[in-house]
């Protein structure tokens, strides 16, 4: 009997069946979801690659004539119809994303901008190294100190080696539930992306628990900000074009950033700070409740929610119909509790079989998304001062 083709096989189907059907309920299972599914729901493309060429390989042996061998095929084909469908869901991102632009920033919205949404995809890296990130043309300054947390307080900048003047930038903050993550680990195709592009991106550590507990996290959110106003311009950057970006529990930090500038609260030793910022993205972000909660009436003041007003900066979020961790509901009603109270641009994009945490990767997946932030803030920095737009 096959033995190293039948486990294999073994493997890429049980994962294949958490990345395709990736259920939710009850949490246990959804977290199973979430670790056995969320590579090959990002980069199918790998497992159909190795369960083609361990197939072809036990054929060649003369291995697939017994009865266990020819059941093991039989997995071996249905996973890849699997592996199949979630590529194409992954592929059906950038029609999501151009709906949800559309109807966020009107239907003109490129010809204010002239950047068309599709773009030509590095499918050398999505298809054969979806976790290869450098690029020539953008060096990363890592480890520079903003607090005095130690390691917890260090940024990342990442910058084009001409080093344009005048760039816009990006914060980004990594998610982890407050209790672990890194600022090299998540959303590094899209830093390396805007960077090339020419903006300056920061990605920062903050304090996680137990060390500290909110408001600490927000705090040091809100010190990166500060620490940005002061520096940028060192770095070639402006300042006064400054993005939030976060993932998972960073943009619950991201959120509550761009909801609340300047509040001393967040700010303590630093109160005359401007930590106000031109707009914020999310992605897969916990607002403050998981799968089948609630808001309560009165949120903590931990949640985006508390802190909801008619002045709100324009937002994009993105979430995946299939997270595990933090629910797609959640994300939904968000939104809709920020587009009732808010005067500016929200674009909502809901991503077809998305998991939690699809940022790690080159998929089509996230790059369909990185084209989506791309084109969101060309249009916020081409019309800064833009009235409310009646088709949020």
């Amino acid at each position: 009997m096959p033995m190293g083709y039948m486990a294999t096989t073994a493997i890429l189907a049980w994962c294949t069946f958490f990345a395709v059907v990736a259920p939710r309920r009850p949490r246990p299972l959804g977290t199973l979801s979430f670790w056995f599914g969320l590579g090959l729901n990002e980069v199918p493309f790998v497992g159909i690659y190795v369960l083609l060429v361990s197939t072809a390989l036990a054929a060649a042996q003369g291995d697939l004539d017994s009865p266990a061998a020819k059941v093991t095929a039989a997995v071996a084909v249905v996973a890849v119809v699997g592996l199949a469908v979630s590529a194409w869901r992954g592929l059906r991102t950038d029609q999501v994303v151009g709906r949800a632009l559309e109807q966020g920033l009107g239907a003109g919205w490129r010809d204010r901008v002239r950047a068309p949404l599709r773009r030509h995809r590095p499918w050398t890296r999505i298809l054969l190294l979806p976790g290869l990130m450098r690029r020539r043309d953008v060096r990363r300054i890592p480890d520079i100190r903003y607090g005095d947390a130690g390691r917890r307080n260090l940024l990342d900048i990442y910058r084009r080696r001409d080093a344009p003047r005048n760039a816009p930038v990006l914060i980004y903050f990594h998610g982890g539930g407050y209790t672990s993550g890194a600022k090299n680990r998540e959303a590094r195709p899209l830093l390396y992306r805007l960077a090339g592009q020419g903006w300056l991106c920061i990605s920062a550590n903050y304090r996680l628990r137990p060390r500290t507990t909110f408001p600490g996290h927000q705090i040091d959110a809100k010190k990166v900000i500060a620490w940005v106003r002061e520096h940028a311009s060192e770095y070639g950057a402006d300042p006064s074009r400054l993005f939030v970006a976060g993932s998972s529990a960073g943009s619950n930090l991201a959120a509550v950033c761009a909801l609340t500038p300047n509040a001393p609260v967040f700010q303590p030793g630093f109160e005359s700070a401007d930590t106000s910022v031109t707009a914020a993205i999310c992605l897969y972000g916990y607002y403050g409740h998981f799968f089948g909660e609630q808001p309560t009436e009165t949120p903590s003041p931990n949640q985006p929610y508390a802190y909801l007003n008619p002045g709100a900066p324009p937002f994009l979020i993105a979430h995946g119909t299939k997270d595990a961790l933090a629910s797609v509901e959640g994300a939904r009603n968000f939104v809709d509790q920020l587009r009732r109270v808010s005067d500016r641009t929200v674009v909502y994009a809901e991503l077809p079989g998305g998991q939690h945490s699809f940022d790690l990767f080159h998929s089509p997946r996230f790059e369909a998304v990185v084209d989506g932030v791309e084109a969101f803030a060309a249009w916020i920095l081409a019309a800064p001062e833009r009235a409310p737009d009646s088709t949020r």
